[in-house]
């Protein structure tokens, strides 16, 4: 159970007294203290499903004891870690100011939307890391606790909680020097008596994404799930859930993404319960037209838990049973052929553990930063999988 300290008091998480302080704490943007260290960690109150939670700030987790619930695995076993410092950068206030490499603005005819961007040459680009659209989706989903799994959460977790999730998330961040949560767009679930309600508030939303004349044009971001994608008189609709228009996207960016993706839309298709989730840059035409400028996918399973692989979705349901907490790594930037963390145990005892999966094509480069990772974070218990010798070992 947490402990927290707000001002000089010092409260259980699950006291009355505690709870019925909660909502004039969060009305005055008080920071609860969690009491799991000294000098205790800093936190943040947020509304989730109607009701107010404590949750860690972002890149907290680690300071936090590995026996509270709040901890979180150390960032540099995934492709978080060449990030922090450069792309995102935490500041007094624990909002994280992150470096965008993707616009948020349209000039004159639209380039290639989706085409992958290519890499710059080691030693001629000296610019500090940025975030690829992959990569904030990774961030959003980490931050939002997307990536955190217990079997007593089965059931619990649908796309309403996932974007309040994601709205919590985008509120700690600030991009290009405003506040994230104005540059994002997350559908609300469509409920049939408050349909007026949800159009206005979306009409609201993409209000500043309209075009109005000739001129640069302001773009938004969208994270949604797809529904499907269907063949367009020109182009390809990207139809998403609880939204009454498709993403329009044009043929050669179609084909870009298709061939980019094709891992992703493959396992998506094998299994009806798997979640695909779109994250786009977007505007809407004169006409009312929305399209896409550059587009990322993630394929997440039944518990909106992301996946890489079938050996990935293997774990990840061997682990969905146990009552302790799992933790999936995402790979952000990184390549496919980079080791990162799968899935961390930080509740394990004696220690935590991270669970590594190694392809049947892993060489000797891949090993040796394999080991120079592990070898970093001696406090932490590997578990590794070697596709290449056969069946998965046994769980901690």
């Amino acid at each position: 159970m947490r402990r927290f300290l707000i001002g000089d008091r010092s409260f259980e998480e699950d006291s009355g007294e505690f709870q019925a302080l909660l909502p004039r704490a969060y009305e005055l943007k008080l920071r609860p203290q969690c009491q799991c260290r000294e000098p205790p960690v800093p936190m943040y109150i947020a509304r989730l499903d109607g009701q107010l939670l404590v949750k860690r700030m972002p890149l907290s987790g680690r300071d936090h004891d590995p026996a509270c619930p709040s901890y979180e695995p150390p960032y540099e076993l995934s492709g978080l870690g060449p990030l922090i410092g450069n792309a995102i950068q935490i500041d007094a206030s624990g909002k994280a100011d992150l470096k965008l490499d993707f616009s948020l603005t349209k000039r004159g005819p639209r380039s290639s939307p989706g085409a992958p961007a290519h890499a710059a040459e080691p030693g001629i680009r000296s610019e500090p890391k940025k975030l690829s659209l992959r990569a904030m989706l990774h961030y959003l989903w980490e931050a939002g606790e997307l990536t955190e799994w217990r079997s007593t959460w089965a059931g619990r977790r649908g796309w309403g909680r996932v974007r309040t999730s994601l709205i919590n998330a985008a509120s700690q961040m600030t991009a290009r020097g405003g506040p994230l949560s104005d540059m994002l767009f997350v559908p609300e679930v469509f409920h049939a008596e408050d349909k007026d309600g949800i159009a206005a508030r979306r009409a609201a939303a993409l209000n500043g994404v309209q075009a109005t004349g000739s001129g640069p044009r302001k773009l938004m971001m969208i994270v949604a799930e797809v529904k499907e994608f269907s063949a367009a008189r020109e182009g390809q609709r990207i139809v998403v859930r609880h939204m009454p228009f498709p993403l329009m996207i044009e043929d050669g960016a179609w084909r870009r993404l298709a061939a980019r993706y094709e891992t992703e839309l493959e396992l998506w298709r094998s299994n009806e319960a798997f979640h695909l989730i779109v994250i786009a840059t977007f505007g809407i035409s004169t006409a009312g037209i929305a399209s896409v400028e550059e587009v990322a996918l993630m394929v997440v399973n039944e518990h909106w838990l992301p996946f890489e692989d079938i050996h990935e979705l293997r774990l990840l349901e061997k682990l969905s049973h146990l009552k302790r907490k799992s933790v999936k790594g995402l790979r952000f930037n990184l390549p496919r052929d980079a080791p990162i963390v799968s899935v961390t145990l930080p509740e394990q005892k004696p220690a935590p553990v991270a669970m590594f999966i190694i392809p049947a094509s892993a060489g000797d480069e891949y090993e040796q930063a394999l080991a120079n990772m592990i070898d970093a974070r001696p406090e932490i218990a590997p578990w590794v999988w070697r596709v290449a010798e056969g069946e998965m070992p046994r769980l901690p």
